[in-house]
């Protein structure tokens, strides 16, 4: 029975203490035991129980120290969780897929930062849970900081409360505009062929439509118009408010050839969003999350309703893989 004792919570500098509960929970190894990838898995589906309340009263979940090495190695873990995945459709991120359930994370320039989002949050059909797998120690850098979306909720409403109660009456409505391809050299080059998972327009169009996402084409690029779709959300689970939205990474960092930021993310009316807002709205998730550098061989799990991820800029070399689950 020695997988009933494999897991041990321990604490890490980085975490933050949120009512009392630590953010992200910690798991590793128990000293004495030296874990091999079955019986990391076979842990995991004994004890998933466990694990999820874990995840539950964090919102995250860093596993650390375990025998998980590859690509391969991630898919079992992700697969030991019994979860189902989420076809990647309508995300914005270049993602490639390596085997099973695992994508590459979001491939843009190391030396660019990617904002604070919920996994899909300009689409009403996102996932509920993510994992990300450290392959490769980043050389300096490059940390993926998770903040609690409730809390930024209680701040925004606190400091903005006009503002709030318009993104609850409004939504917003998220427009970027698509090349044929993907375009590795942007956060959110994403082309429409692989946004749809199609090269046949007329069945992108109907895999937009099901999102309720509309589209413009112009030659071989499309704009596509998103909304409006609530940017506040109840988490039923936890019977509390949440932020859960693209917005502040919507307004700094849709940026390349095809997207101007400012005009990527509007009031649910089309009213443009006060920028000082926004742009306060970032300080404030700076000063809430969590940021533990990867170590080769971290899984992180996220509740997508529970907190927002972002990613820091970074020195190569750096491979972190995701897989989306519902």
């Amino acid at each position: 029975m020695a997988e009933l004792t494999l897991f041990t919570e321990t604490r890490l500098p980085h975490q933050r203490s949120y009512g009392g509960v630590l953010t992200p929970s910690v798991l590793v190894p128990n000293a004495g035991i030296r874990p091999s990838p079955s019986l990391l898995t076979q842990a995991i589906k004994t004890q998933k129980p466990y694990l999820e309340s874990l995840i539950n009263k964090a919102g995250a979940l860093l596993l650390r120290g375990f025998p998980v090495n590859s690509a391969s190695d991630f898919s079992d873990v992700v697969g030991a969780f019994g979860y189902e995945e989420l076809p990647f459709v309508g995300g914005v991120a270049p993602r490639n897929k390596v085997v099973g359930q695992v994508l590459t994370a979001n491939e843009s320039p190391p030396d660019q930062k990617i904002p604070f989002h919920h996994e899909m949050a300009q689409v009403p059909e996102f996932p509920s849970k993510l994992f990300f797998f450290c392959e490769v120690e980043p050389g300096s850098g490059g940390e993926t900081p998770i903040v609690l979306s409730h809390v930024i909720y209680e701040r925004m409403t606190e400091k903005y409360p006009d503002f709030v109660r318009q993104l609850e009456e409004h939504g917003l409505i998220y427009t970027r505009v698509l090349g044929e391809e993907d375009d590795p050299s942007s956060p959110i080059g994403r082309g429409w062929k692989s946004t749809f998972l199609t090269d046949d327009k007329s069945l992108a169009e109907k895999r937009a439509a099901r999102l309720g996402m509309k589209l413009e084409w112009t030659g071989d690029s499309v704009k596509t118009i998103m909304g409006p779709i609530p940017a506040i959300k109840l988490d039923r689970s936890r019977n509390r408010k949440i932020w859960f939205n693209s917005m502040v990474a919507a307004y700094t960092a849709w940026e390349d050839a095809r997207n101007d930021p400012v005009k990527a993310v509007t009031f649910g009316d089309g009213n443009p969003l006060p920028s000082n807002v926004v742009h306060d709205c970032l300080k404030i998730l700076e000063e809430e999350c969590v940021a533990i550098p990867w170590k080769k061989g971290d899984i992180l799990v996220l509740d997508n309703w529970a907190v927002l991820h972002s990613r820091r800029s970074f020195d190569p070399p750096r491979r972190v893989l995701a897989s989306l689950c519902k």
